[in-house]
């Protein structure tokens, strides 16, 4: 732990013990409380002249730091207001955040982060994070290390390389901003201790020209690095991980597609490890899917898939559904012949480039003939939905308007309740809208969307858009991992936490959402917590003793309150 401070968890809850004084309790983060210090407790750590006198509750300064939030002019402000923020007095900003879930989430992570981080260089002012490049292997070590984090102080290290970014790509050293956004999101959601978490960029170069040529950008200046000296980096990045802290899950944010599922199927027996990218997105869309075909009266194994954009995510998305349809009793062999993968050539199918994780996917020749397409040898997804009539169709393709009125009506003309999910984000890069899929099945679609939309009013219904937004897994999922010391994720926890999100939608109304809204992320985030930490159990992977569940989740989430201060 670092010498100036050190938070304790016993029985009453967190002590903070403070051994610095004077500014250094004010400049950093997870020891400021600003002006709800007592008088008392600013006398003895030296800063009752470095405070106004008088002495505010957190209810007070929640008010006050609301308001500016709301007065900032755009999202990119109030980001970059909540940014400076946290870098104050971070139980505050949690507390705030905690309080205004709903509203904040797409300001701290997405959409509105997206745009920070293309503009990272330009708006930095302060670190957070570490930040190793692969100019300095040998500095993996001690760069883990700056934190002053103890063996057992760690429960989580987020990281990235910024080749994957979201939906605009390479984006170097900013990437960095997307680990910090995800922590805030495991913190808020389901109470990972903000002072046990770690994030991480692996600097290894950018192939992005704006940034290589901008005199104000902060990363290693050259191309990407993409031979084996890459995959020892990373290997040694990995070694000094688990070495300097054992209990500690990896998740991997943000990589490139080749390198994201290389990376995952290299560690996933060695270590515990979890990309949220292939297994989180994968697991919300599943619950979507499952609370979806619950409102279909059709069995998932009944139900036939197309997958538009099946790269990192669509092909995680796809593997999932193929393994719950395994649990309904089918052979994976028959559950593959369920769907239809699309990617940049189209189909995949024989003969077409093929990264291997799309490779179970592809469809044979014969399996085609008789096909009627609009332009002979390609195979397109109007082509697609004409000859499969599919009854599911999930889009991550970053394709706007993919999902056209002629393609969507084509569907909706052999499905009565076609599901129909355009995830990819930020709203721009939106397969359809749900205002138009409303439209064109006269309102009979199921939707869930990547980015948040607002309710649709059709034909007297109140449509509530789910948003399959990844937050309503993987913060559960990480603290289910560090409640049961889980040695590594499994296929079947990650398929337990994308029951328990979809067990807790219960609402079969017309319209209602297919998936729990924003404002219930800390019960969501629990009983995901739960599920993944009880299959852990059932699978021996757990190597703590889990005896009272409930009390044991509850009890590892953090509260953003004022914790007890003793001055030392």
């Amino acid at each position: 732990m670092p010498q100036s401070f050190e938070y304790v968890h016993g029985p009453d809850g967190y002590t903070l013990r403070i051994k610095a004084r004077g500014r250094e309790v004010l400049t950093n983060p997870l020891t400021n409380l600003g002006t709800a210090f007592t008088r008392e407790q600013r006398i003895a750590l030296g800063i009752n002249a470095l405070l106004p006198p008088n002495v505010m509750t957190m209810a007070k300064q929640l008010k006050r730091v609301y308001a500016q939030f709301s007065s900032q002019p755009d999202d990119l402000s109030k980001y970059v207001y909540m940014n400076t923020m946290q870098e104050r007095n971070e139980t505050l900003f949690y507390r705030l955040l905690t309080e205004h879930i709903e509203e904040m989430l797409p300001i701290v992570y997405t959409p509105t982060i997206g745009a920070a981080i293309e503009t990272y260089s330009h708006w930095y002012h302060r670190p957070r994070g570490i930040y190793l490049n692969i100019d300095d292997p040998d500095g993996i070590n001690p760069g883990l290390k700056s934190y002053g984090h103890g063996c057992e102080d760690v429960d989580l290290v987020v990281v990235t390389d910024s080749e994957g970014i979201l939906g605009i790509g390479d984006q170097g050293v900013g990437g960095v901003a997307i680990t910090i956004g995800k922590l805030s999101v495991y913190t808020a959601a389901a109470g990972i201790h903000p002072n046990r978490a770690l994030p991480v960029v692996l600097d290894v170069g950018t192939d992005n020209l704006d940034l290589l040529n901008d005199e104000s950008y902060l990363g290693v200046r050259h191309s990407r690095v993409r031979d084996a000296r890459y995959d020892e980096f990373v290997d040694r990045f990995v070694q000094s991980v688990t070495a300097l802290y054992p209990n500690a899950m990896i998740h991997w944010e943000d990589f490139g597609a080749n390198n994201a599922h290389r990376i995952l199927e290299k560690y996933r027996e060695q270590i515990c490890t979890f990309n949220d990218d292939i297994q989180g997105t994968a697991a919300v869309v599943v619950a979507a899917v499952l609370s979806a075909v619950k409102r279909s009266r059709t069995k998932l194994s009944d139900h036939r898939l197309v997958v538009h954009g099946a790269g990192t995510a669509g092909a995680g998305i796809a593997n999932l559904l193929v393994e719950e349809m395994v649990s309904e009793g089918m052979s994976r062999e028959e559950a593959l012949r369920h769907f239809w993968g699309l990617g940049s050539g189209g189909l995949l199918r024989e003969g077409s480039r093929l990264r291997d994780f799309q490779k179970p996917f592809a469809r044979r020749s014969d399996e085609l003939e008789g096909w009627t397409l609009d332009h002979p040898g390609r195979y397109e997804l109007a082509d697609v939905v004409r000859n499969v009539q599919p009854t599911i169709m999930i889009g991550t393709s970053a394709q706007p308007g993919a999902f056209s009125e002629a393609i969507v009506r084509e569907m909706h003309a052999h499905c009565e309740r076609p599901i129909i999910m355009p995830l990819s984000n930020p709203t721009s890069l939106s397969e359809a809208t749900p205002a138009d899929l409303l439209r064109w099945t006269r309102g009979r679609a199921l939707i869930a969307t990547g980015s948040p939309f607002e309710p649709v009013e059709y034909d007297g219904v109140t449509h509530h858009i789910a948003q399959a937004n990844n937050a309503l897994v993987f913060p559960g999922l990480g603290l289910g991992v560090a409640v049961a010391r889980a040695s590594r994720v499994s296929d079947a926890m990650i398929a337990a936490s994308a029951e328990a999100v979809a067990s807790v939608v219960t609402d079969r109304a017309p319209g209602a959402s297919l998936l729990p809204s924003m404002d219930k992320l800390r019960s969501v985030s629990a009983r995901v917590a739960m599920a993944v930490a009880q299959t852990a159990k059932d699978e021996g992977l757990a190597r703590a003793e889990l005896d009272n569940l409930v009390q044991q989740v509850h009890e590892a989430m953090w509260e953003p309150d004022y914790p007890n201060v003793e001055v030392v």
